[in-house]
């Protein structure tokens, strides 16, 4: 072996001494660096790395990302598994982050955990929000539709002035959290009154309100055309404001605002208003969801 190469190898030798063997770490150790990442990524670590395994699985673990009140979740639950059903912490967070849990309060309610995070979600049934007008059945018609994940829906039949709002405890989401609330919603094929109208929405906290949102529930663009040398542009004045998004679950959902969560003691509302002259028909409610921003 020439100097060069014994250099090359005496420090390649060096460096290996030097590296940390991570593995000779106490379980606990790597279980506190384990929590600081998320969910996913712990996944990831375990399929390339089998030493991980004993701190992956271990309860120690998985307790970090489940709420600190999920076990009266689940027994608030209707028809959720016992928790003695469950080996492990990590088998309740798989079972709570991949599916909804029943309802909570009179079918007026679902909770979930966001996968990426842990973080809770909570979606508001149309019971559980309070619609002007919403027992009156000249205005609101209230019932079943397979898709849904409640009992019932509420169907606007007729109304020029469309308020509806929704709250939500502080205590019962995570805190030191981005979210927002989304109206979830279809427009049935006999619907009118929304085409290209503004629908206003807006986020109180503790009474301090966020800005207040436009939206579209029904948008017809009328497109106005550029030619662009060869290119021909289609664009509207108003693309700024926003259209709902279709969902896997085949609704609609459309964001109302979003808020950051600091006190357990806030009080949280959701408000949704339409107060036009004209006549509305056919809005199909299925709720209000409050879920983390998907880009934080």
């Amino acid at each position: 072996m020439d100097g060069k190469s014994k250099k090359v190898a005496e420090s390649s030798s060096s460096q290996s001494d030097t590296v940390p063997d991570f593995s000779t770490l106490p379980e606990a150790c790597i279980v506190y660096i384990l929590a600081l990442t998320c969910p996913p990524d712990i996944c990831r670590m375990r399929a390339v790395a089998r030493w991980l395994m004993p701190a992956v699985e271990s309860d120690a673990l998985w307790i970090r990302f489940l709420p600190d009140d999920y076990q009266q979740i689940f027994a608030r639950s209707a028809d959720s598994p016992s928790l003695r059903d469950f080996a492990s912490k990590k088998d309740i967070f798989l079972s709570v982050s991949a599916i909804l849990l029943s309802s909570l309060t009179r079918a007026k309610r679902m909770f979930w955990l966001e996968k990426r995070r842990g973080k809770k979600c909570y979606m508001l049934a149309a019971r559980e929000l309070t619609i002007i007008w919403g027992d009156t059945p000249r205005y609101w018609e209230w019932f079943s539709v397979p898709e849904s994940r409640f009992s019932e829906i509420a169907c606007l039949k007729d109304v020029c002035w469309l308020q509806f709002n929704g709250m939500i405890n502080g205590h019962l989401i995570s805190l030191e959290t981005n979210y927002a609330a989304y109206l979830v919603f279809k427009l049935s094929e006999n619907s009118y009154g929304f085409d290209n109208v503004e629908v206003k929405s807006s986020i109180k906290i503790e009474g301090d309100q966020t800005a207040i949102r436009k939206s579209y529930l029904k948008r017809r663009v009328m497109n106005r055309r550029v030619l662009l040398g060869r290119r021909e542009l289609h664009y509207s004045s108003q693309e700024h404001i926003p259209c709902p998004t279709p969902r896997i679950d085949g609704w609609l959902e459309i964001e109302l605002g979003e808020f950051f969560t600091t006190k357990e003691e806030d009080h949280i509302e959701v408000e949704v208003t339409q107060l036009g002259s004209h006549w509305k028909r056919g809005l199909m409610v299925e709720g209000i969801e409050i879920r983390p921003k998907d880009n934080v």
